[in-house]
């Protein structure tokens, strides 16, 4: 495992990582997300990627069950949460980015986790109507008090992570390290475009998610969507008619030759393709199975084999059906 700097900080996070998104409380249970993490940790993986929201707080909840019964060094591992929707209807605690929200929300995960604090804490969305200088200031905040130690944004603009960035300079607050951004070969624009000034204007470091598109890249969804796939599961419909949309599966169609040519699966070949963009910390994956713990960890090794005639195969193939 390689590991990389987290932007400009001094963090190292290992270059591939291990979300869980969709699959903790969905389909993974506890006793399943041991096995899944004690495989992604023997294989590296020091960062696991979380968020308040998914499964409405019980993937924390897994997840801290399965860290106190691990019981790694505290120093071994990094931990992320993120913050917009809540887990409530109230007021002032639902699809919010205010100061209120903020500081209860950090307390309630960090007692689902069992942890004092979180390594990454992060803005899951951006907040339209509280002031950005009203959530940096409590971002701040959240660090001085011990509960997280580096702050960020996902799916954020360029515009508005510049903005948070020169408000916490302004004020000599904690600024904003990294970015989540979706990122894959069919999803693109925003990190090799929009965010381009920003790494080495303000040090933006990226912990990239859907690697596979949610599973697009892996060719399963080929045929129709499987049943046990998380294209199946009523919580994720919105995500079906992008899974089947017939061209992208031509394309991957297509892509299957070059995985082919470089002796890898299709997953693998979507990873090193990420893995090969420098400005990427860390890109995050998930598994339900720890098989595909061992296959994803893989693609560090097909990175290497990832020349510029393969690259500019997979540039021609995919054309212009990435956004």
């Amino acid at each position: 495992m390689h590991y990389r700097r987290l932007g400009r900080s001094g963090l190292k996070v290992s270059e591939l990582s291990f979300g869980s998104w969709v699959t903790y409380g969905n389909q993974v249970d506890t006793r399943a997300a041991r096995e899944l993490m004690a495989a992604a940790f023997d294989a590296g993986v020091n960062f696991f990627d979380n968020a308040e929201i998914y499964a409405k707080g019980e993937s924390e909840t897994i997840m801290g069950k399965v860290l106190k019964e691990l019981g790694w060094p505290r120093i071994r591992y990094i931990v992320s949460t993120k913050f917009y929707w809540g887990l409530r209807t109230n007021v002032n605690d639902t699809n919010t980015l205010n100061r209120k929200y903020l500081l209860d929300a950090i307390d309630g995960s960090l007692k689902r986790l069992q942890l004092d604090y979180v390594d990454l804490v992060y803005c899951h969305r951006p907040d339209p109507d509280t002031p950005i200088e009203e959530t940096v200031w409590a971002m701040h905040d959240m660090i001085e008090r011990g509960r997280a130690l580096y702050w960020g944004t996902s799916e954020w603009s360029a515009d508005e992570i510049r903005a948070a960035w020169l408000i916490a300079d302004k004020h000599h607050l904690r600024k904003p390290v990294m970015e989540q951004p979706q990122y894959n070969v069919f999803h693109r624009k925003r990190v090799e475009q929009e965010y381009a000034r920003l790494y080495d204007d303000i040090g933006l470091g990226l912990t990239t998610w859907s690697p596979l598109a949610s599973g697009l890249l892996t060719g399963k969804y080929r045929q129709g969507v499987p049943a046990d796939s998380r294209g199946a599961l009523e919580t994720y419909a919105f995500l079906r008619d992008g899974l089947i949309d017939p061209e992208k599966n031509r394309i991957v169609g297509e892509l299957e030759a070059v995985a082919r040519d470089l002796d890898c699966s299709l997953a693998q070949l979507a990873l090193a393709w990420c893995l090969k963009n420098p400005r990427v910390s860390t890109v995050i994956t998930g598994a339900t199975r720890v098989a595909q713990i061992a296959e994803n960890m893989k693609a560090a090794q097909v990175a290497a084999r990832l020349d510029a005639p393969s690259l500019a195969r997979i540039e021609a193939i995919v054309g212009a059906s990435a956004s």
